[in-house]
C-alpha cells in the first residue's frame, strides 16, 4: 500500500513537471526604479536631446511557450517628461508639444506580438498621446528571468521604436530631423 502511495506521488510530480509554463502576469518594477521609458530627439542635425517620462506603470503577460499571449499595457505621466532641463521641461509641457493640461495621460496597449525567435520580436500596438492613437510597432528583446533575492520572480526586456510627432499633432516646427523622437525601453517586472 505505502508503494503505491509512493508511486500516485511521483507520477502526479511527473504530469506536473511535464505540464507547460502558463502564462505569468507580471508588475512592472517602476517602485524599484527598475523600468525606463527612455527617449532621444535630433537637436538642430548638431546632436541629440535626451530624457525620460519618470511617471508611468503597467503590466505585462509573459509566455516563452506561447508567444501569441505575451501583452502589455502601459500608462504614461506626460508631465514626469525629464530631459534635465527645467525651461526645455515646461517648452515640452506646452501645447506646443505635449499639452499636458489637456492630455494628462497617455498609453500604450498591445494588440500583437510577432515572435521572431532567440528572445526577439515584434510588439504591435495603440500608442495614445496628446489625444491621437495610431499603431505602433516595437523592437522587444529579452534581458532575462529568474528568482530575485527577495523571494520573488522577474522578467527583463528592451524595446526600441521611433515615433513621428507629427502623427500626433505636435505642430511645433523644429526642422524636419526634430519630427522623429526615438524610443528606448527597458522594462523589469515582477511575477504576480
Amino acid at each position: 500500500m505505502k508503494s503505491t502511495s509512493v508511486f500516485k506521488g511521483l507520477a502526479l510530480a511527473a504530469a506536473l513537471a511535464a505540464t507547460p509554463v502558463m502564462a505569468a502576469d507580471y508588475l512592472i518594477d517602476t517602485q524599484g526604479a527598475h523600468a525606463s521609458i527612455n527617449f532621444k530627439i535630433d537637436h538642430l542635425g548638431y546632436s541629440y536631446v535626451v530624457g525620460r517620462f519618470n511617471e508611468f506603470s503597467g503590466t505585462f503577460t509573459y509566455d516563452e511557450k506561447n508567444p501569441s499571449l505575451n501583452k502589455i499595457d502601459v500608462t504614461i505621466n506626460p508631465a514626469s517628461v525629464d530631459s534635465n532641463h527645467a525651461e526645455r521641461d515646461r517648452h515640452v509641457r506646452s501645447n506646443d508639444f505635449l499639452d499636458v493640461r489637456r492630455y494628462s495621460e497617455a498609453s500604450f496597449v498591445s494588440t500583437a506580438y510577432e515572435d521572431l525567435g532567440e528572445g526577439k520580436g515584434t510588439l504591435k500596438g495603440n500608442l495614445t498621446l496628446m489625444g491621437q492613437t495610431r499603431a505602433i510597432e516595437i523592437a522587444v528583446e529579452k534581458v532575462g528571468e529568474g528568482k530575485d533575492p527577495w523571494g520573488g520572480y522577474r522578467a527583463g526586456f528592451t524595446g526600441t521604436t521611433a515615433l513621428n510627432l507629427p502623427d500626433f499633432g505636435a505642430n511645433f516646427n523644429l526642422g524636419p530631423a526634430a519630427e522623429t523622437v526615438y524610443l528606448n525601453l527597458v522594462v523589469e517586472g515582477v511575477r504576480q
